[in-house]
């Protein structure tokens, strides 16, 4: 991609070339005029829909509020002359050399690389649960890394707090817009409540799609992708299905995995560590509440090499008021949301 394909109103930095576009944005490498220091600079353009300029509102600000050394920072925002001119937002954010999903399909990690990674992850993810916040799109293209395998965590344009999802759960599923494979089965049967066990699910590809070096569950659509993940975990037990409420997803899940049986994980993972493997099947369980937590993982032997509890920290508590603007979402109109990122991006 060539950067005369794309127009970047910005000012005070250099745009070298575009490495990246997604639904509503481009992402470039570039540098500030006065400095060799190079950045990546996220132009997104969240004014065509609702939901684009809301998302756009989370990320900001979440990534203003967080400070983690596994989670993307923004080193800067260019703030609009005046609210007329307001048209894109500018991120300036640390420069990362490739997200996950390009380095698992060009190079073949080796064991530790994958711990190391995985760790980093976890210690990410540690960090947003502490303080009840789910990411809700974890995938490997949302894991940036650079030549020294340091891992950051990106796009938080769908990350809610727990509270939020419980409560308001037909916009959960309206506003999931993230690639399947990754999702948790919960999410596909909307079971009665969701919670930080959906990001486990996500680690729990995540680190399968390293070692296999192709997703472990490529479903085409959630019908395909639901029986994708009964091939491999077997028909659920009479316990695991007591956690699905609604009886039509009941009566789909008994007339399509009738006494399915469970590949072993071995069979799958051949050449794998065997603590690797354990850690998957300990993550991708049916039953959310029979998932490891955040912190059993952490406590996981796998990473035990890696392991230094003294990085693993919390992050501090978020206003309950963080996201004031839910409350009342339904009713906003566009140029409300654009006010509201107006707002957040002229203040410091």
């Amino acid at each position: 991609m060539q950067k005369q394909d794309y127009v970047f109103n910005i000012r005070d930095y250099k745009v070298i070339s575009v490495i990246g576009q997604g639904a509503y944005g481009v992402v470039a490498v570039g540098h500030k005029y006065n400095s060799e220091e190079i950045v990546a600079i996220k132009k997104i353009e969240p004014f065509e829909r609702d939901l684009f300029c809301l998302r756009t509102l989370r990320e900001v600000k979440f990534l203003k509020h967080f400070n983690h050394p596994n989670i993307i920072k923004i080193l800067d925002i260019q703030k609009p002359t005046s609210f007329e001119n307001f048209n894109d937002v500018y991120l300036i954010q640390e420069y990362m050399d490739a997200d996950l999903h390009t380095v698992i399909r060009t190079h073949q990690l080796s064991n530790n690389h994958m711990v190391y990674m995985l760790y980093q992850l976890l210690k990410g993810v540690k960090y947003l649960h502490s303080c009840d916040i789910i990411h809700r799109d974890l995938k490997p293209a949302n894991l940036l890394v650079n030549e020294k395998c340091d891992l950051k965590i990106c796009d938080f344009g769908l990350a809610r707090f727990e509270t939020d999802i419980t409560k308001d759960k037909n916009t959960f599923l309206t506003e999931y817009v993230a690639t399947r494979w990754y999702r948790a089965p919960e999410i596909m049967l909307s079971l009665a409540q969701y919670s930080k066990a959906i990001d486990i699910w996500s680690i729990g590809c995540i680190l399968a799609e390293m070692i296999l070096r192709e997703p472990i569950f490529p479903g085409k659509d959630y019908r395909h992708q639901l029986l994708l993940i009964f091939e491999v975990l077997g028909s659920p037990n009479e316990e695991d299905m007591e956690c699905i409420k609604l009886q039509r997803a009941k009566d789909y899940i008994r007339a399509h995995t009738k006494n399915q049986r469970k590949i072993p994980m071995k069979k799958i993972f051949r050449n794998a560590d065997p603590l690797a493997i354990d850690f998957i099947e300990k993550t991708l369980t049916f039953n959310p509440a029979k998932r490891m937590t955040i912190e059993d993982c952490l406590e996981h032997n796998y990473v035990y090499e890696f392991r230094d509890q003294s990085t693993e920290i919390n992050a501090e508590s978020i206003p309950n008021d963080f996201f004031f603007f839910d409350e009342f979402k339904e009713q906003l109109e566009l140029i409300d949301l654009k006010r509201m990122l107006y707002a957040e991006i002229i203040t410091d």
